[in-house]
């Protein structure tokens, strides 16, 4: 059957309990299937179902691994895990999942931990806390609501995040303490804030895989060009050249 809209599988994020259940629940905000259905694409929902993955990957024409706060294993840091160490049920899944996108060259947009995952499925460690590690006086997790922008980031020339976004400087918003820190070799910066925390990255040898360290839904608009990730995105899963 054609379809008109190409499938947007959205990873949802998880919560133990929380103001809408006291039990686990799944829960993710409503800008990012917004920003897919404007870009053209059906968004999707995506539960934590090992033994769905496979047909997430027949069915899915693109993938987004939203942001989301929660811990990653110790050994992503760089320390060494405690002997009762339990994954975080979101990572346990969606590592998985993220490097079979990956290996079946599927269209793949990373938002904030999103691209953080992709970093950690090609090898990447992650700082726990930026502001703690490394010298700077940009507040990168949310000392600005993130409907505002919060500091700028360049954009690596020739790469494919510039083509996407078209512009050089980009004032974006920001809501995250870790980031890419070592074993980047098969990983192309894209961006980078002034303070040289890794904010873009893509793997030039992929049809579509970006990740961004923002939150582009929310500002998902029409000449807006954060909304370019998400059209870009839907043209890829539709085949067509981005």
């Amino acid at each position: 059957m054609h379809r008109h809209h190409p499938l947007i599988g959205i990873l949802l994020d998880y919560q133990t309990e929380g103001s809408f259940s006291t039990r686990p629940h799944y829960a993710l905000r409503s800008s990012y299937f917004d920003a897919v259905w404007r870009a053209g694409g059906l968004p999707v929902a995506l539960p934590y179902i090992e033994d769905a993955t496979n047909n997430y990957l027949e069915t899915c024409d693109g993938f987004i691994i939203p942001g989301g706060f929660y811990p990653f294993p110790a050994k992503l840091y760089g320390r060494e895990p405690k002997p009762n160490e339990t994954v975080h049920p979101r990572y346990a899944f969606e590592i998985g999942l993220t490097r079979l996108i990956v290996e079946n060259d599927l269209p793949l947009l990373g938002i904030c931990a999103g691209l953080q995952v992709i970093g950690a499925a090609m090898g990447a460690t992650i700082y726990l806390d930026v502001r703690a590690e490394l010298p700077t006086d940009i507040d990168h997790l949310n000392a600005q609501p993130a409907e505002q922008t919060a500091h700028v980031v360049d954009i690596v020339p020739g790469t494919r995040l510039h083509e996407v976004l078209c512009v050089d400087r980009l004032e974006v918003n920001t809501a995250h303490k870790e980031a890419l820190r070592d074993n980047l070799d098969d990983l192309t910066i894209s961006a980078m804030a002034p303070d040289g925390v890794i904010e873009g990255i893509e793997l030039p040898d992929r049809r579509f895989c970006l990740g961004v360290q923002w939150h582009p839904e929310f500002f998902a608009d029409e000449g807006n060009s954060n909304f370019n990730l998400f059209t870009a995105l839907v043209r890829a899963a539709k085949g067509e050249d981005v």
